[in-house]
């Protein structure tokens, strides 16, 4: 992997960590270039990275970065309030508000940056940023072109179609209030796994190669650990509703064997703006490390982006 330069910025008085990646004769020397090879003394487009929910940068918002970097664009990855390498309490904590504040913040950092160029800013995001994405750029004109990779979108008809009907999604919304309420009063937090194919209380229930192999997603940086407070948050947060509010141009990647491809093909036909969609083939943890699909996906992106960020 190519060396990022490591950064911080601040959201809201907390301290976040990211990674920028930057074309090696952009980091190296003098020169900058465009997507398209041409060299160029001017800056660079940008385009802020993001990942799965519960994610840390490490995970697959670096390799997309880097994948964009050596196309030409200045792309940053960075840990969330509370994730990873960022700071902020509590920890683990799976909140839409929350992440989407953050990305703004990236944003606005991308934007100041000497190497970028803050008329050409771009937001990608893989699985569950993508709704966080999505929420930022339907409110933030510095953002003028959006890409959107195995996308998770949810509304509350697909989260009971998700998690088990409308008794299961009240069952986990009333335990994440009542861990809320827990942490309010004792500054305690509960966790369970993200993952795990022997707890049945872990958000994901299952055996996911991708999280539980270390040489995949199981790395040390992430601490498979899910608070059980995101509940309420989580399945009570409407992405589908966003899209009549985005006018940015919009590319879908996605396939029917990865996850609910119903709320990407309702979201894509909710934009006000220009939009495509492109249907592949893959599993959604394809689209996070294996190829062909990141591959498949960055070239679409990076394609997307030339055309709309020139």
């Amino acid at each position: 992997m190519t060396q990022p330069l490591k950064v911080a910025f601040d959201s809201d008085g907390v301290a976040l960590t990211g990674n920028l990646f930057l074309p090696d004769s952009a980091a190296t020397a003098g020169n900058l270039f465009l997507p398209d090879g041409a060299a160029t003394a001017g800056p660079l487009p940008g385009v802020v990275v993001a990942g799965t929910w519960t994610s840390v940068k490490e995970l697959m918002a670096d390799r997309y970065a880097e994948r964009l970097a050596a196309r030409g664009y200045a792309a940053l990855s960075f840990d969330f309030t509370g994730f990873g390498e960022s700071e902020g309490a509590p920890r683990d904590v799976e909140n839409p508000v929350r992440k989407v504040r953050d990305i703004h913040h990236a944003v606005t950092f991308l934007a100041g940056h000497e190497a970028v160029d803050a008329d050409r800013l771009g937001a990608l995001g893989i699985c569950a940023a993508v709704m966080y994405m999505s929420d930022n750029t339907a409110s933030d004109p510095r953002v003028r072109s959006l890409a959107l990779v195995a996308p998770w979108l949810h509304d509350a008809e697909i989260c009971e179609a998700a998690y088990g009907g409308a008794e299961a999604v009240a069952e986990r919304v009333k335990a994440g209030l009542e861990a809320r309420a827990q942490y309010e009063e004792t500054g305690e937090v509960a966790y369970v796994p993200v993952v795990s194919a022997t707890d049945e209380r872990a958000a994901m229930p299952y055996d996911i190669d991708f999280y539980l192999n270390p040489e995949r997603g199981g790395i040390p940086a992430w601490p498979n650990r899910f608070a059980v407070m995101s509940w309420a948050d989580w399945l009570t947060y409407d992405a589908v509703a966003l899209a009549p509010r985005i006018d940015r141009p919009t590319v879908l990647v996605h396939s029917e064997d990865a996850a609910i491809p119903d709320g990407a093909r309702r979201f894509h036909a909710g934009l006000v703006g220009p939009k495509e969609i492109l249907w592949t083939e893959g599993t959604q943890f394809d689209f996070y490390d294996s190829e062909p699909q990141v591959t498949i996906a960055v070239d679409t992106v990076a394609a997307h982006f030339a055309r709309t960020l020139s």
